[in-house]
């Protein structure tokens, strides 16, 4: 995939390593900055219903360059369109955003485990994929229970779980539950976005070791840990530098300074919050 290392799904398909998130930029700018990264090299692209970007992100796709099929498109269902039915519909106002024949990655992007409707969403995702409009499913902000109950109503487990995952909150649990079912980890907000953790003083004095910014150590931490972060950037420029972090590797001792182990979390809790 273009220079990039990629991850085999459970399902057979293939992702980059490292891929560009795109909220909160609005179409213009996702639009420029989906076309910027599919320029620099990058094929895997996320995005959202509840972005309100998808139709930009599409336009960026067809005004790239870059052969569709060479490019991984991620969207995810809003928690307002739980249930079967509603997932279908959902799904069809994305694709139609998009401008794409079929997507990549269908994700659900919370649980919302009070309204109890994901699993339903799940059924109506696996009949996505086996219709041939989506390649791969998967989920968002999913805990070990919620993941566990798809599996036993529809014996499918999701390819990917997308997860608040940086230093701060570095979800030794739950990882290592995904790594025992085959699922790949996917970070969002892999950079601690809201938090000073770019000025910590580990990561700085990390980056200054190996010569790179501390965006490139953290976003290295990620790789070698096994997840696959998504950082946002509308700039080319950190573009570039987000996706050039395959030509130095941190040690053991280095992994473990730049790993917290009182967790942080700085966005939502699964358990509780909902998206709608």
């Amino acid at each position: 995939m273009n220079g990039i290392p990629a991850h085999t799904l459970n399902d057979g398909t293939t992702i980059p390593a490292i891929g560009l998130g795109t909220w909160p930029l609005d179409d213009r700018a996702a639009e420029q900055a989906v076309r910027s990264a599919l320029g620099l090299g990058y094929r895997l692209v996320d995005t959202a219903a509840n972005y309100h970007n998808e139709t930009g992100v599409g336009r960026g796709i067809a005004g790239s360059g870059v052969p569709r099929e060479e490019v991984v498109v991620t969207t995810k269902l809003p928690g307002r369109h739980h249930g079967y039915e509603e997932t279908l519909a959902s799904f069809e106002e994305s694709r139609r955003r998009l401008g794409l024949e079929y997507v990549d990655l269908y994700l659900i992007h919370w649980p919302n485990p009070r309204v109890g409707k994901y699993a339903a969403s799940w059924k109506a995702m696996i009949k996505l994929r086996e219709d041939g409009l989506v390649r791969s499913i998967g989920v968002s902000n999913f805990t070990p229970e919620h993941v566990t109950r798809l599996e036993k109503e529809t014996g499918v487990l999701p390819s990917v779980n997308q997860i608040e995952l940086h230093p701060l909150f570095p979800q030794e649990e739950l990882r290592a539950f995904h790594a025992d079912l085959g699922i790949v980890t996917e970070s969002w907000s892999p950079l601690g976005r809201g938090s000073d953790l770019l000025h910590d003083r580990a990561v700085t004095e990390v980056a200054a070791t190996h010569g790179v910014t501390p965006a490139q150590v953290l976003l290295r931490w990620h790789l070698q840990i096994g997840a696959l972060p998504i950082p946002k950037s509308a700039d080319p420029g950190r573009q570039r530098a987000n996706l050039d972090v395959f030509g130095f590797e941190l040690d053991s001792g280095q992994l473990a300074a730049l790993t917290r182990h009182a967790p942080h979390r700085l966005g939502g809790d699964p358990e509780r919050h909902e998206e709608f």
